[in-house]
This record gives C-alpha cells, sequence and structure tokens, in this order.
C-alpha cells in the first residue's frame, strides 16, 4: 500500500475526526490528501486536507457535501461571482455536474469531512481547463507512485 493510500475503511464504526485530520502530513504535492471514512455505492465520507487553490472543476457522480472543520478560505459554487469565505462550522453542498472551485486558503489547515453521495470514485474530478488540474495532480491517491531511484 502507498503511503498516500488509506486502509479498507470499515462496514461501520466509530471516527476520532480531529484525530484523523491531525494525521494528515503538512505539505503536500498534490491540492489534497484524504482519508476515507466509509467507501460503498450509495456514499463515501471522506477527511481531507487542501493544500493550494484549487481551480474550477466538477464531479460527473455524485453530489457533494463538505462540513468545514478547520481552517478559511474562499469557495465559489456554479458561478465565480459566488466566491465567499468560508471557515470551521459551514457546510458547502453542491449537487454532481455543478462547477466549483477554493480559489483562495486563508487560514490553513483547511480540512474538511465530506460526504459524497453516491460514492464519489477518486479519479471523478473534470477540471474546465485540463491545464490547471487532472485527478493525479489534484488528490494524493491518484498521483504516481514515487520513483524509488536505482536498486
Amino acid at each position: 500500500m502507498r503511503e498516500t493510500e488509506s486502509p479498507t475503511p470499515p462496514a461501520s464504526g466509530r471516527f476520532d475526526i480531529r484525530a484523523i485530520a491531525a494525521a494528515l502530513p503538512e505539505r503536500a504535492t498534490t491540492m489534497l490528501v484524504d482519508t476515507y471514512l466509509t467507501d460503498r455505492p450509495a456514499a463515501s465520507a471522506r477527511v481531507f486536507r487542501v493544500y493550494r487553490g484549487t481551480p474550477a472543476h466538477y464531479h460527473e457522480g455524485c453530489d457533494e457535501y463538505l462540513y468545514v472543520l478547520s481552517g478559511r478560505g474562499t469557495f465559489w459554487i456554479g458561478d465565480p461571482a459566488d466566491e465567499a469565505e468560508f471557515g470551521p462550522g459551514q457546510l458547502l453542498f453542491f449537487e454532481r455536474g455543478t462547477v466549483h472551485a477554493l480559489p483562495t486558503l486563508i487560514e490553513e489547515p483547511v480540512v474538511f469531512l465530506s460526504v459524497d453521495t453516491p460514492r464519489r470514485a477518486p479519479t471523478d474530478v473534470v477540471f474546465l481547463d485540463p491545464a490547471q488540474g487532472s485527478p493525479d495532480r489534484f488528490m494524493a491517491r491518484n498521483a504516481p507512485a514515487a520513483d524509488p531511484g536505482p536498486a
């Protein structure tokens, strides 16, 4: 298992969200790093940390609920003119196919609890401008394994 992969999520359980969030790395080469809590066809739940602004993108297969655990930034849903600040305790929601972006990180770490219905495949991210992102640059679990170098 790669360092960025999570073990298979349990069928049920209790989760220490603060501890899971605290275990996310301080830095990442991708836009975010996540840990799955549940991963079922009907829904998936994850904790993820955002490391840099995310350009306009959407998800083809799921609605997304983002509960802000920590940090502050700006987010827009559907229209860049909708950009507004978010902070802990707020819930951001958008349906599948809705373009959204997180242009600015104001206070770090920016960590979300995400619930996706139905389950969101890790590669389900479509950037409006493919030059600004791809699944392997978006999420650490999609990044190619590091080259171990000569044996």
